[in-house]
């Protein structure tokens, strides 16, 4: 099956026409509840037909990873069994070679907080429009609401709602995503920031803690990555996927790799999550005691491309609704990512130049729609002579 992925960037795309449901010339507005009452979706969110969905896919055979007794101690690693440790960092690393993503199951994070963190995304989404809207992403931002992306593109089109919003591991700002529902949607929102707030600070533990599965899978020290995380600056995305009268014709995420450096996510119990593997469209099923983790472009990047960052995308329905929690761990804005020195030799070169987060995460935000050539494509623009 052959797939083509056409990019443009946002300054090319915002260039286009808009148009809305009729013929008057003015920006779309994402809201599913008025589009499903029309009797054809809006072009703009029909993809081309080498990008349109497959539905029925077979299964991805991804390994279970299960941190039970890796986590059982504060010094996990000590107090697990040896032959655990290896036979989990020997899946990781098979997996991350050939495709980026496995699951992690008895992972220490309490059921509640999930359906916790799950019911506040459908309470935020239930909200009227002109309420989601007072959080409204900004154009070259990463962090506020999205409906779809209408107000970055004007084709392919995602059929989709986000939240987003900023997690800082820094004792400095120890409420940051708190302080941020509280400041932007008022103080009635402190019960969202609580909930999300306690969800980051466990997803940013437990992602350190892969962090060193992932160090020791690559025959590194076990605490760099961890160190190299320590302070992370990630993003918390909530996602909506809302039911679609044409689901054959539009996707609710497009195919694209994660630019960050590895994203926690959970589903809930609906199908959607499909991985381009082997040249196939494959389906990770939705398991609710289970995290599915993938690697992001970042730490390719750091891995020297020893580990790779795949293609995946979200499919609709036109039954039911979907919605997904996604941490992307990504490093301190400042902090240089470069392959620490044991995955370099006299034989294996630096496959990418040094950058740091912050220059990364601006080019996918201002110059570049993500799909599975960002990181060549960001390093070719930062290694080009500047006019």
């Amino acid at each position: 099956m052959a797939v083509s992925f056409v990019t443009t960037s946002p300054e090319e795309e915002e260039a286009k026409p808009k148009l809305g449901l009729g013929n008057i010339q003015t920006p779309l507005i994402f809201n599913p509840s008025m589009l499903n009452l029309q009797p054809n979706i809006p072009n703009q969110f029909i993809w081309p037909d080498d990008e349109k969905p497959s539905i029925d896919v077979p299964e991805l055979d991804v390994p279970l990873i299960d941190l039970q007794n890796l986590l059982s101690d504060k010094d996990y690693y000590t107090s697990a069994s040896p032959s655990s440790t290896l036979e989990a960092s020997r899946q990781i690393s098979e997996a991350c070679k050939k495709h980026g993503f496995f699951l992690v199951v008895n992972h220490g994070i309490s059921e509640k907080l999930i359906s916790d963190a799950h019911e506040y995304t459908s309470r935020f989404f239930d909200m009227p429009l002109s309420e989601k809207q007072r959080v409204l992403r900004k154009p070259g931002e990463s962090v506020g609401y999205a409906s779809s992306f209408t107000g970055r593109f004007s084709t392919k089109l995602p059929w989709k709602e986000t939240l987003s919003f900023r997690f800082c591991d820094d004792k400095s700002r120890s409420k940051s995503v708190q302080d941020y529902f509280c400041d932007a949607l008022g103080h009635g929102f402190e019960p969202f920031g609580k909930v999300y707030q306690e969800y980051c600070e466990a997803m940013s533990s437990l992602s350190l803690k892969i962090m060193e599965l992932l160090g020791l899978s690559l025959g590194v020290n076990r605490d760099y990555f961890r160190d190299f995380f320590g302070e992370n600056d990630s993003i918390m995305r909530l996602n909506y996927y809302p039911p679609c009268q044409k689901p054959d014709l539009t996707l609710g995420t497009g195919p694209h790799c994660d630019p960050t450096s590895l994203t926690i996510l959970h589903q809930d119990h609906i199908n959607g999550l499909q991985v381009f593997v082997e040249n196939q469209w494959r389906s990770i099923r939705p398991n609710p005691k289970a995290f599915v983790v993938n690697i992001g472009d970042t730490f390719m990047a750091l891995s020297n491309d020893r580990y790779k960052s795949c293609l995946h995308r979200a499919v609709v329905n036109s039954e039911s609704e979907r919605k997904s929690l996604a941490f992307f761990l990504c490093p301190k804005n400042d902090r240089v990512v470069k392959p620490p020195t044991e995955l370099l030799d006299s034989i294996t070169s630096r496959r990418y130049p040094d950058f740091t987060w912050s220059m990364f995460l601006e080019f996918t935000q201002k110059h570049y729609r993500a799909d599975m050539n960002t990181l060549q494509a960001f390093s070719d623009w930062l290694t080009k002579p500047k006019k």
